[in-house]
């Protein structure tokens, strides 16, 4: 699990008639797109072993890492993108998995060395980097933050034992404490991804985890329900899970108890002391951009006159053999202006707080207009609040947040 989002790829919109998609077409007509913030994503797709609920692209490191063959595929990958962002300025960076804690500190500054040279990156871009616990050593951790590092995500996932034997986890609970308290040695902007609603877990169980975080006062915390997705172990052989209900119940209580410690509840899944909030990841729900570096990587670019989707090579073997070779893409597409508004809406609405309106038309190059019905359908049914200015969903809207995006499918 992870506090990026970007490795996995978008649900697919449904299919809309030719008179909608020509309605949209002449709708955006004239009205050329700005450029938003661009981040870097890096996938690092080996870990020691595959979790079980684990549905991101993801291999076991069983022969070794091909870190040197690997990190110069990456490198040729970018300069071959150099002219889709020529100019453009990096906002952030996220470096996520697998579990890229098992690279090298050297092969980590090689790669933001690189970065660097051919990119314009901010002075002071957020720089993550996700890490497991049970890869967790001090000197790594130090040249890590030398290597310009700044930001560190650690998937603790649970405190409990027993859980982190359910969930498959290489880690116990107290490796998953000394992580962190390795983490604080050399880093002030750490984020602990927590899961809820595991096999057999109880409302004070999954309290006491929650605690537990808090007690370390990390500058932000991601709590995720555990949900059983296709293609996983878990999917094809299902644990025993908590209800419905008392999942509910568990992610109300979490809420609470993390409002109570001064954590702010921004989005979906993610909780930040005040102005700590996860940069990287706010510029994906604000349907910013981001150039996908990496085996399985997506990313989303931004012209003029459309919007772009790319994904790279999913098989890490294959992806080498073609970043080296200068075409490390397996798909690209324009995304149809009548999907547009679904694509920005299953971003901006995970934000508790919504989106300003103007940002719809600033990303989409569309009015507002253009998803008039939808937005007065999800009013009526209690899902969003909107006036002049603002677009938000409300609680109702934020607990099924699943049957709010349904409403703004093209139909």
């Amino acid at each position: 699990m992870t506090d990026s989002l970007s490795p996995n790829p978008l649900p697919q919109a449904g299919e809309g008639g030719e008179d909608s998609l020509r309605e949209f077409r002449s709708i955006a007509a004239g009205r050329p797109l700005l450029q938003p913030p661009l981040s870097l994503y890096i996938h690092l797709p080996w870990c020691v072993r595959k979790c079980p609920y684990c549905d991101f692209s993801s291999f076991e490191s069983r022969d070794g890492l091909p870190e040197q063959d690997y990190v110069a595929a990456l490198i040729k990958d970018l300069e071959t993108a150099l002219p889709q962002v020529w100019g453009r300025k990096v906002t952030s960076i996220f470096i996520g998995g697998g579990t890229p804690s098992l690279f090298s500190a050297r092969a980590i500054d090689a790669l933001l060395t690189q970065a660097r040279t051919l990119l314009p990156v901010e002075a002071h871009a957020e720089i993550t980097l996700e890490a497991n616990p049970g890869t967790a050593e001090a000197q790594k951790f130090a040249d890590f933050r030398a290597a310009g590092v700044n930001r560190l995500s650690l998937g603790i996932q649970s405190f409990n034992p027993r859980h982190l034997r359910a969930l498959g986890r290489i880690h116990d609970d107290v490796e998953a404490r000394r992580a962190i308290e390795l983490a604080q040695r050399h880093f002030d902007n750490i984020n602990l991804d927590l899961m809820y609603a595991l096999p057999g877990q109880s409302m004070d169980e999954a309290l006491a985890d929650i605690r537990a975080a808090i007690a370390f006062t990390p500058q932000h915390l991601s709590a995720y329900h555990l949900t059983l997705e296709p293609n996983t172990a878990f999917y094809h052989k299902p644990p025993t899970l908590p209800d419905d209900d008392t999942s509910a119940a568990m992610q109300e209580a979490i809420e609470a108890e993390l409002a109570a410690a001064g954590y702010e509840h921004y989005e979906t899944s993610a909780f930040a002391q005040k102005h700590r909030r996860c940069k990287h990841n706010l510029n994906y729900w604000a349907f910013g951009d981001y150039l996908g570096l990496g085996a399985a990587a997506h990313g989303k670019l931004t012209f003029h006159d459309r919007v772009l989707r790319q994904v790279r090579h999913r098989n890490p073997q294959t992806y080498m053999e073609r970043a080296l070779a200068g075409y490390a893409l397996e798909e690209a597409h324009d995304v149809a202006a009548a999907e547009l508004p679904f694509e920005f809406m299953m971003n901006a609405l995970r934000l508790t707080e919504g989106f300003p309106a103007a940002l719809f038309s600033a990303r989409t190059g569309l009015p507002l207009t253009a998803m008039q019905p939808a937005l007065d359908e999800a009013v009526r049914r209690g899902l969003i609040e909107r006036d002049a200015l603002h677009i938000r969903p409300t609680l109702l809207g934020r607990r099924f947040l699943n049957d709010l995006l349904q409403i703004f499918l093209p139909v």
